[in-house]
């Protein structure tokens, strides 16, 4: 009897040790990030974001131009992330809008240093091309303000010119990575 007792102690003992490596190990889950294929537009583009989208519309001067833009966004872990998208009638309309808005996006990030690249989406359009922008803020310990995407799509009808956002540092650094490399041209 003596050793059962032992026996069923020991089980019990590693029956509790089990259940607290579970929930130490769902504590560790973070739900700051639950990931979702977002529609953006109807020129087929799917995004990757963080958190269930809020969407809205406005008018954006781009160039001359009043511009009605579309955007999906959310907050997750520190930062905001964010696809906004419009249709221009052609290549050459896209590339102005497009240069106007990265020129509008520099504005609003006063005080940070930028640094651009080309950059590469499959089936995104040649030109206008896409473009890279990470700005950091911070002096010696510089730390991301923004990272942002310009790229087009040449659609039947015209071209959808689009940016997607990370604003901020999010609190796991592979959350950028997973934002950008979600987006998903048809």
């Amino acid at each position: 009897m003596h050793s059962s007792l032992r026996t069923r102690t020991v089980q019990s003992l590693l029956k509790a040790g089990a259940l607290t490596a579970v929930a130490a190990g769902l504590a560790a889950c973070s739900l700051t990030f639950n990931w979702r294929e977002v529609p953006i537009g109807d020129a087929g583009l799917v995004a990757l974001l963080p958190c269930k989208p809020d969407r809205a519309s406005r008018a954006l001067p781009l160039g001359t131009q009043s511009v009605n833009i579309e955007m999906a966004g959310c907050e997750a872990g520190g930062a905001t992330f964010a696809v906004a998208h419009a249709h221009a009638a052609d290549a050459a309309q896209a590339a102005a809008w497009l240069g106007a808005w990265q020129a509008a996006t520099r504005t609003q990030l006063v005080g940070a240093t930028f640094t651009e690249a080309a950059a590469t989406l499959p089936r995104a359009a040649l030109t206008p091309a896409a473009v890279r922008l990470d700005a950091r803020r911070g002096g010696a310990e510089e730390r991301p303000a923004a990272q942002i995407l310009w790229f087009a799509q040449l659609r039947a009808g015209g071209v959808s010119v689009y940016q997607a956002t990370v604003l901020g540092a999010p609190d796991r650094a592979e959350a950028t990575s997973v934002f950008f490399d979600g987006l998903r041209l048809p």
